[in-house]
């Protein structure tokens, strides 16, 4: 059958009916707010390049937390700052390191709210790079291959202080090989065989990482990270990357960044039936906040239309900077 007998717009002619046969829907319980902690005191500072995210230190975060909770987030994601950095991220795996400072102050303060523990050492190395580093010269400059074997063990010690101080889930973020395996193992050695890992399974080498390395402090000091993270061109090879992962025990798959990588989630979400999670990146947010701020599009819309395309791709959770904004928008909405 075909028109005039089948009218598609019949189902599209009021806002109840819409509604009654709407495929997806956004809820708060889909959206995890990233947090970015740091020394010191009193310091509440926000990132120039993500207007509305701030660096916290652990005296203001409580205030934060409370707002996030009073919305009903449910899980914030723990970035840590710290005052000092070395060539092997020291502070990564520190017992009073700043990530692990803020998740007792979290869980002492709100039990419930899941705490979401990014494993990673980018943040807290003197190099900027995710793991060990074997430094040398080339022609008068600084070179350094990242040793993929030698960082595991570094990355487990981090995992299990993350864990010992409270974390709910354990966010491996690195992308070397065999991280989730390892990982995995020194949470069960260690007695946490009930933490799960929430691995950034499919990172790509992206552009959009940018704010987020002024906001973590971050960046590679020398060279960059695409020998490790995945080329953006390819799609395939993000299907080995995720089998591996669910092979080496992975709870829950990650496809970072989500806007232009929505038919990787598709495929993620038709190969595998783990629960999927899609981060929405810094350089995603600055885009939509300076066009908003300039008059050029309707926010609320934009970021509606964007977070429901991620959880239509496949997306079972939503790792965004907007969850506070989704969050009092899905309420006013009710």
């Amino acid at each position: 059958m075909n028109f005039p007998i089948v009218r598609h717009r019949r189902l599209r002619q009021s806002a109840a009916i819409r509604g009654m046969v709407r495929e997806t829907v956004l809820t708060v319980d889909d959206l995890i707010q990233p947090l970015f902690v740091t020394y010191g005191k009193g310091v509440k500072n926000e990132i120039s390049s993500m207007p509305g995210v701030f660096h916290f230190s652990l005296d203001t975060l409580e205030e934060e937390v409370k707002e996030i909770v009073d919305l009903g987030i449910p899980a914030v994601l723990l970035f840590g700052i710290p005052e000092t950095k070395d060539s092997v991220g020291t502070s990564a795996y520190a017992e009073d390191g700043i990530v692990q400072e803020a998740t007792r102050i979290i869980k002492s303060r709100y039990p419930d709210l899941l705490v979401v523990a990014d494993t990673c050492l980018c943040e807290f190395t003197d190099h900027g790079h995710c793991g060990m580093v074997h430094t040398f010269e080339r022609d008068g400059h600084v070179c350094g291959d990242v040793m993929n074997d030698e960082s595991l063990e570094l990355l487990v010690k981090t995992a299990v202080s993350q864990a010992r101080a409270g974390a709910d889930i354990i966010a491996p973020s690195n992308m070397m090989d065999g991280f989730v395996q390892a990982i995995r193992a020194g949470l069960d050695e260690a007695g946490y065989s009930h933490v799960p890992i929430m691995s950034y399974s499919v990172k790509y080498a992206s552009s959009f990482y940018g704010p987020f390395r002024e906001a973590a402090d971050s960046a590679p000091q020398f060279g960059d990270r695409k020998t490790y993270q995945m080329d953006p061109a390819n799609a395939r090879e993000a299907l080995r990357e995720a089998e591996s992962d669910v092979l080496e025990g992975a709870d829950m798959l990650m496809v970072k960044p989500a806007l232009a990588f929505m038919d990787i989630l598709r495929m993620l979400r038709d190969q595998f039936d783990l629960p999927l999670v899609a981060y929405n990146v810094s350089g995603e947010y600055s885009m939509v906040k300076a066009a908003a701020q300039q008059g050029w599009i309707n926010e609320r819309a934009i970021v509606t239309e964007m977070l429901l395309g991620m959880k239509r791709a496949g997306a079972d959770i939503i790792i965004t900077y907007f969850a506070k904004d989704m969050a009092r928008w899905l309420r006013e909405k009710q």
